[in-house]
């Protein structure tokens, strides 16, 4: 029988991809959005990826337990996959409260309607990196103990323990993938490598002159969000449910990723780099470096494509997207 999957957060990066995935393997796909009036504008990742047309998409929040419940109930999934967010950390400290109720409420929410709706499907909650924030350990696994710097990590926190919980007290076969920082031409502009590579894009093109960061010497563990969907599905392949960090094992500063993408443009990056006090965290993450071993060996899973590949990748679509842009 054909396989279902239920998704929030599909109109996402990794949602986007993750279903790309799905559907490639033959399942149904569902898909939680936030009743919108702008219909039609929150799926262009979905058809950048050109699957918009396979996936159903269902109104849901995280917020509102009975609406996920229906859902639940409705679609009967085999696998439920959580990823939607409040997922900017930057947002985080201006909007506290909302990411309290989205990215850890958000978590319980869902689990009780999975628990209620759907106790026989397999459930993958999207833990972070950023959980680790003040790094107990200069290389982090799934023992490191958690020292969250941000509202976005302390969120990200409850939903993976609250995750672990649900999985030991009521026996569901939930799974948690601790994930290090993954991207992709369908990263948010806000997110620095996509600003990275639109930034580059624009001076290219002769639409900026300068590109403003923040503290360019921070390190983080890079990888492509299609690898990383990738652990997700395996995950919930095995027969026991578990919590795995997947990341690659390479760390890279701000300053070095920002080479890349100005290298592969043509570009001398300081030339154009301004660095601005304004993008500075409150409370920094200064480095990010995962042991993926675990997932190496039990779900077999490795990455597959380098940070130079990615990162010339986010340029190159960026670079087409900013020559589509109507002239002002």
């Amino acid at each position: 029988m054909t396989k279902r999957a239920l998704l929030t957060g599909i109109t996402g990066q990794d949602g986007a991809y993750l279903a790309e995935l799905l559907l490639s393997k033959g399942y149904e796909v569902f898909g939680v959005i936030r009743r919108s009036s702008h219909r039609g504008v929150e799926d262009h990742r979905l058809r950048w990826l050109g699957v918009a047309d396979k996936v159903k998409l269902l109104d849901g929040d995280l917020a509102d337990l009975s609406s996920l419940l229906r859902i639940v109930q409705d679609v009967r999934p085999d696998e439920i996959y959580n990823l939607a967010a409040q997922s900017y950390v930057a947002s985080s400290w201006r909007q506290p409260i909302l990411t309290a109720n989205i990215t850890a409420v958000g978590v319980a929410n869902m689990l009780e309607a999975t628990r209620i709706g759907a106790p026989g499907a397999r459930f993958y909650q999207a833990s972070s990196s950023e959980m680790f924030g003040l790094i107990q350990e200069p290389v982090q696994s799934e023992k490191t103990p958690f020292y969250p710097r941000s509202p976005y990590a302390v969120a990200k926190l409850y939903g993976h323990w609250i995750t672990v919980n649900y999985r030991e007290s009521f026996g569901l076969h939930a799974s948690s993938g601790i994930l290090f920082n993954h991207e992709s031409p369908l990263r948010g502009i806000e997110f620095v490598t996509r600003k990275v590579t639109d930034g580059v894009a624009r001076i290219k093109l002769g639409k900026a002159k300068e590109l403003r960061l923040g503290n360019i010497d921070a390190k983080r563990d890079w990888g492509h969000a299609r690898d990383y969907v990738r652990a997700m599905w395996l995950m919930l392949q095995q027969e026991q449910p578990d919590d795995y960090v997947v990341a690659t094992g390479r760390t890279t500063t701000v300053r070095d990723m920002c080479k890349i993408a100005f290298a592969h443009a043509g570009l001398d990056p300081d030339a154009h780099i301004v660095i601005d006090p304004q993008f500075y965290r409150p409370a920094e993450v200064d480095i990010l470096l995962g042991d993926a071993s675990k997932a190496r060996k039990a779900l077999g899973w490795e990455p597959q494509v380098p940070l130079e590949e990615l990162i010339r990748e986010m340029v190159d679509a960026d670079i087409e997207r900013v020559k589509r842009e109507p002239a002002v």
